[in-house]
């Protein structure tokens, strides 16, 4: 089964308890494939008890529809600041921030690019490569995820004067 088919299989369930599934990754396995699911919340951050609910709810609804052969591993995670995105308007959400994305197939003789992302429409989504921007399908997109962003650290010794010289 692909991903696609396990989100929406799992989402309205996680809908139902008031969480997003933002996607779902299978990676098969000859002895233990893995099964990720990855839920969000828009008012406060995913808390461990909401991963134990979500995957006490998937793990019913696999029981129930059977769509994985063999042993599986489950595992249901927040985001992270790394943030996979599955959907248009997973980018659209992050317009202005960077991402790097992998392609299924090459564009511009290219599959990875990484920059902000300056636009989504409809089923393209438009980044900033090497100062130009790209078009990319997203039907294309393999793989994508946010680049977190972490500011400088102030260097020591380097604070701001105040009156009199001295140091702040």
């Amino acid at each position: 089964m692909r991903n696609e088919e396990l989100t929406n299989l799992v989402a309205p369930a996680i809908a139902d308890m008031g969480l997003e599934c933002l996607g779902v990754e299978y990676s098969p396995s000859h002895g233990n494939s893995l099964v990720r699911v990855y839920i969000d919340r828009m008012d406060a951050p995913v808390t461990v008890d909401d991963c134990e609910a979500v995957s006490r709810q998937v793990s019913a609804l696999f029981d129930v529809n059977d769509p994985i052969v063999g042993r599986y591993t489950l595992e249901v995670s927040s985001p992270g600041l790394d943030r996979p995105l599955y959907t248009p308007g997973q980018f659209a959400r992050f317009v202005g921030e960077d991402a790097k994305i992998e392609l299924s197939l090459p564009l511009n003789g290219r599959r990875r690019f990484q920059g902000p992302i300056l636009a989504v429409e409809g089923e393209t989504i438009t980044v900033e490569q090497d100062g130009a921007a790209v078009d990319i399908p997203h039907g294309n997109v393999h793989r994508a995820k946010l680049v977190p962003r972490f500011d400088e650290p102030k260097k020591p010794g380097k604070g701001r004067k105040t009156e009199k010289g001295k140091k702040g």
